[in-house]
């Protein structure tokens, strides 16, 4: 895809978190790098506040963004210590609905001795049989914590969140999170649109270097003048009984993306600016 945008000179907004490994002139990337989510989501996990937790299992649909993200985080974990064999690392395609099996894995790795968490980056529909066989399970947050990146109010609305409160997401954004912003992007979004002509590419290119706009998360967001990835507060929240998250935890101040992860060997010696 990214030759035909490099071609014809045309303009890519990217709104999903991805996993990073690329930079390009003509995309700008308002989704999350990973960290901006999964490395906060882990080092919570790993905090006192997360549960302190010793040993993680990896667990995604079978695509680019979840194998690059947990060979990141895999690298990561390794770099605070964490032996492989404190890592299990599962994959599962796209549209699978049998969870059993791998949360019976889950259970049995979980009771060797050592708080263990599961970093969920399972994707599409599958979030909905996954959950439910999670409260099948009777697997409860107070003893394996799950944090998801892909997984958030909407499909939770598939299922019943009962047995899930207090299991976590990652966004940089909440429908729930509570200031003057947000109440009003809540109150305006349904009836939002907006239309426009075609852009001149390198016009765009040129006027989004350093835009500013007060996002609904409640902070003042800035697209990087370089690196065209937005810089991004990150929040954990918890699910609660009816379906809305409660934040639990938030960084300080906006994050800047780093599209080379430094957990990836050789990307300290690429440049963090588009061709």
């Amino acid at each position: 895809m990214l030759p035909v945008y490099k071609e014809l000179n045309g303009l890519l907004f990217y709104p999903v978190q991805y996993e990073g490994e690329e930079l390009e002139k003509n995309v700008f990337y308002t989704g999350a790098a990973p960290n901006q989510q999964a490395i906060p989501a882990v080092e919570y996990l790993m905090s006192k506040d997360g549960g302190e937790a010793k040993r993680f299992v990896l667990l995604g649909t079978d695509y680019v963004y979840p194998r690059t993200t947990n060979k990141i985080l895999r690298a990561f974990l390794k770099s605070k210590g964490v032996a492989d064999a404190d890592i299990m690392e599962e994959y599962t395609p796209f549209g699978h609905s049998d969870y059993q099996t791998i949360i019976a894995k889950i259970k049995k790795f979980a009771s060797e001795g050592k708080k263990t968490a599961v970093v969920s980056t399972i994707n599409g529909d599958s979030n909905v049989p996954f959950y439910k066989e999670l409260g099948n399970a009777g697997l409860k947050a107070t003893d394996v914590p799950v944090v998801a990146f892909s997984f958030g109010e909407e499909e939770l609305r598939g299922v019943d969140t009962k047995p899930l409160v207090g299991h976590l997401a990652s966004w940089n954004y909440f429908m729930s999170l509570k200031n003057p912003e947000n109440d009003k992007f809540v109150k305006l979004y349904r009836d939002w649109a907006k239309k426009a002509k075609l852009p001149n590419a390198d016009k765009v290119i040129a006027a989004m270097a350093g835009q500013t706009f007060k996002a609904p998360s409640g902070i003042m967001s800035k697209m990087d003048e370089k690196n065209h990835h937005l810089h991004k507060s990150v929040f954990i929240g918890e699910v609660k009984a009816d379906g809305q998250f409660n934040v639990v935890w938030k960084t300080p101040g906006l994050v800047k993306a780093q599209p080379w992860s430094p957990f990836i060997a050789g990307n300290d010696k690429k440049k963090d600016e588009p061709k």
